[in-house]
This record gives C-alpha cells, sequence and structure tokens, in this order.
C-alpha cells in the first residue's frame, strides 16, 4: 500500500516520451495512484529499442508505479469510459496539442463541466499563447529554441552542435509534480480545482537564471556586444563551430582566473573543484600553494595585465593536476576543505558506496524483464516516506480493473474488447 503524502490522490496520465511520464512518476513515488492512458499498441517510448515485445529500459525507468489503460481514444466508447473514470479522480496530466484534447474530449472545460474540482495539468513545449503554440515539440528542440544546446558550445567533428541530456523535459517533470502538489494544497484548502500549465520552454529558460536574465546595469555592455559579434557572425555567413570558438574566447576572458570552480585533467582522469567564495578561493591556494590576486579589492579580470597573470595562473594549476591522479587529489582538496569530486561515469554509480549508503537506488521486480534496479525516489520523509510502488506497468495489464473501478462489468469489458476499445 502506498505511504507516501498524496496517498489516496487519483491521477489520470495522458501522456508520452518523458515530462510527463517523468512527472507522474514522481507523484506515484509520493503516494498517488496514477492511471496511464496508453494506445492498444502502446506509448512510443514502449517501442524504443525494446529489448522484449512491448518494453523497453527507458520505458521502464519513467512509469514506475502506474496503473496501464490500454484504450483507443479515437472510438466514442473510450471517450465515454474516460468520461465516467474522472467522475472519481482528482488530477488529469496531459501533453496534447489544445485540439487534440477537445477532438478527444479530454480538454480541461469537457472535464471540468464532469468533474468541477479537477486539477488540470497541461503541459506542452512552447506554452499556449504565441505563433509557436500548436507546434509540436520534443526537448531537443526546445533545448535549441531555449539557448541551452548553445550554453554546451560543443560541436562534433563536423561541426554539428551537440546537445546533452534531456534537461528540458526532466526540469518540467519537477515542475509538473510541483504545480500538481501546490493545486492540491489549494483544492483542501478551499475546495477549488484549476487548470495548471507549464512547458518545456519556461523550464529551459529556468535553469539557465543569470543567464537568461537582462540586468541593464550589470550587463548592457557585454551583452550588446554579444549581440553585435553574434549579427555580425550571421551577416557573413559565419559557420556555427567558429562563432562557438570565438564565443569561448570572450567567456574565458571575462571569467578571468577560474581556477577555482572548473574541471581539470589528471594524470589518470579528470576532476571537478567548486570554490566559490573567498574563503574556499582562499583554501584552494593554501592547499595548492600558489599565490594569486584574485581576491584583492584592485582585481580586475579584463584589464590586460591581469589578463596575464590569469593566464599564468591558469597554466600552472593545469598543469599541477597532471601530476597526480584524481584520487590523490581527491583526498588532498578535502583535507583543504575545498569542495571537489573526481569526474565518474553514470554506468560506475549504481553500486557506489555514497549511493547505496544512501539507500539511492532501489530494486524492483518486473514480471517480464524480472530484477529491475533503478534511481530511489528523490526525497525521503519521516512522516510519509515515498517509495516505489512497483515496476513500470505491462502494455493494459490494469485495464479490466480501472474500467471496473468505474462501474464496468465484465461482460462488457468483454465487449470493449471484442470491439478493439481495449486491449
Amino acid at each position: 500500500m502506498a505511504s507516501g503524502p498524496l496517498n489516496g490522490i487519483r491521477i489520470l496520465e495522458f501522456t508520452q516520451i518523458i515530462a510527463g511520464p517523468l512527472g507522474c512518476q514522481l507523484l506515484a513515488d509520493l503516494g498517488a495512484e496514477i492511471i496511464k492512458i496508453e494506445p492498444p499498441e502502446g506509448e512510443p517510448w514502449r517501442l524504443n529499442q525494446q529489448f522484449i515485445p512491448k518494453e523497453s529500459k527507458v520505458f521502464m525507468g519513467l512509469n514506475r508505479g502506474k496503473k496501464s489503460l490500454a484504450i483507443d481514444m479515437a472510438q466514442p466508447k473510450a471517450q465515454e469510459a474516460i468520461h465516467r473514470l474522472v467522475k472519481d479522480v482528482d488530477v488529469v496530466v496531459i501533453n496534447y496539442r489544445p485540439d487534440v484534447a477537445a477532438r478527444l474530449g479530454i480538454d480541461y472545460e469537457t472535464l471540468c463541466a464532469i468533474r468541477p474540482d479537477v486539477i488540470y495539468m497541461d503541459n506542452t513545449a512552447f506554452g499556449r499563447e504565441g505563433e509557436w503554440a500548436n507546434r509540436p515539440g520534443y526537448d531537443i528542440a526546445v533545448q535549441a529554441a531555449s539557448g541551452l544546446i548553445a550554453a554546451v558550445g560543443k560541436v562534433d567533428e563536423r561541426g554539428t552542435p551537440l546537445v546533452g541530456p534531456a534537461h528540458a523535459d526532466t526540469t518540467t517533470a519537477y515542475a509538473i509534480a510541483a504545480g500538481v502538489s501546490a493545486a492540491l494544497y489549494h483544492r483542501a484548502l478551499t475546495g477549488e480545482g484549476q487548470k495548471v500549465e507549464t512547458s518545456l520552454l519556461i523550464n529551459a529558460l529556468t535553469i539557465q537564471m543569470t543567464a537568461f536574465a537582462d540586468v541593464p546595469a550589470a550587463d548592457a555592455e557585454q551583452r550588446a556586444g554579444f549581440q553585435a559579434a553574434l549579427a555580425l557572425a550571421r551577416e557573413t555567413g559565419m559557420p556555427y563551430a567558429q562563432f562557438l570558438e570565438e564565443r569561448q574566447a570572450i567567456l574565458r576572458r571575462q571569467a578571468g582566473g577560474n581556477v577555482y570552480y572548473r574541471c581539470f585533467l589528471t594524470r589518470d582522469g579528470a576532476i571537478a573543484m567548486g570554490a566559490l567564495s573567498t574563503g574556499l578561493r582562499s583554501k584552494v591556494r593554501a592547499t595548492l600553494g600558489f599565490e594569486h590576486n584574485r581576491d584583492e579589492p584592485d582585481y580586475n579580470a579584463l584589464d590586460p595585465e591581469q589578463v596575464k597573470v590569469d593566464e599564468a595562473v591558469r597554466e600552472h594549476v593545469e598543469a599541477l593536476f597532471l601530476t597526480k591522479t584524481s584520487a590523490e587529489w581527491e583526498a588532498i582538496l578535502t583535507k583543504g576543505g575545498v569542495p571537489v569530486a573526481p569526474i565518474t561515469f553514470i554506468q560506475e554509480l549504481i553500486d557506489h558506496p555514497q549511493v547505496v549508503a544512501n539507500g539511492y537506488a532501489v530494486e524492483l521486480d518486473h514480471e517480464m524483464a524480472g530484477p529491475v534496479r533503478m534511481q530511489a525516489p528523490p526525497w525521503k520523509m519521516s512522516k510519509t516516506p515515498p517509495a516505489p510502488q512497483g515496476p513500470s506497468p505491462v502494455l493494459g495489464r490494469h485495464s479490466d480493473e480501472v474500467l471496473a473501478s468505474a462501474g464496468y462489468s465484465s461482460e462488457e469489458i468483454a465487449s470493449m474488447r471484442a470491439e478493439g476499445v481495449i486491449l
């Protein structure tokens, strides 16, 4: 039985791929009952790199603890079934385009008329307003439009921009979980349901914070200079990779003596060090044994003479890190009170002592795939501890159970299956 703070909350999920499924998985970890609505063939992520029929590792990682109702939403009987279910549902999470939701009879206005206090969590790629409102969009498109890909600033051997992990999707998943939880709290106080909106775009902008923000008093000159350089590059047809190199050169100059918050190559790998305060930078210098005027009152990173000093310090520290292994530097810097960690690969971490000590990996038993180890819920709570409610569901595993809860008889369910309405 669910133990989390959302135990007793029932949620209908009309989402696919990453943001919506992960957001609903987080809500399932918190104790909510999640009924995932899938087409009879399964959502696309089930079919992506299947290792057994209708099962993929990525689907299993985003849909644990849910119930699967496989139903053909294009059929009137399916829409009728959803409307009957909504009467006993607290939350609907959806990431369809507005025209699709309306056509299927699962738009906010229709469902609110059936259950006035329903919470309707609506996620889109670019927001509901503006000329991009009805565009379909995946994480990669939003990363491109939001500046995230350019922020990574990496290209392959052909100069093609590279994209990192699905940052827009995953941060939106947390926004979905937070938005639903806040709306449930409001309903508990007032009895009111409501429509809640988020998008991949706003979350991609949010995680870039100061890079997105415009503060003329602080960055007017820098922003104007960058925009002028960008305009010139586009006018002259400068290759993307070449402009990235120029941009990185500008950022390096602006960073000044940045040997305190960055990654370094070591004798056998690489390590990351973070020192953002005066006190921590002092510990870095004391531990590594070098002098630098970075924290003097007259320090000016843009002064040409200071640039020479900073470059000399950078070269010295980079060479120093190459003299020892990552483990040796980790021990030295930790003893000196400097935040540091070796750069590891995700494949190394499932059995890492720190992960194991905190219970950050859990093991579940999937009825088709067998044992599955994956990340634990991202919270620990002393009174209402979250816990996975089980592995991801086999396609259509709960169709009969869910429809029966809406009052359908076994004969009606059998008829719907014979007609191809459900799997």
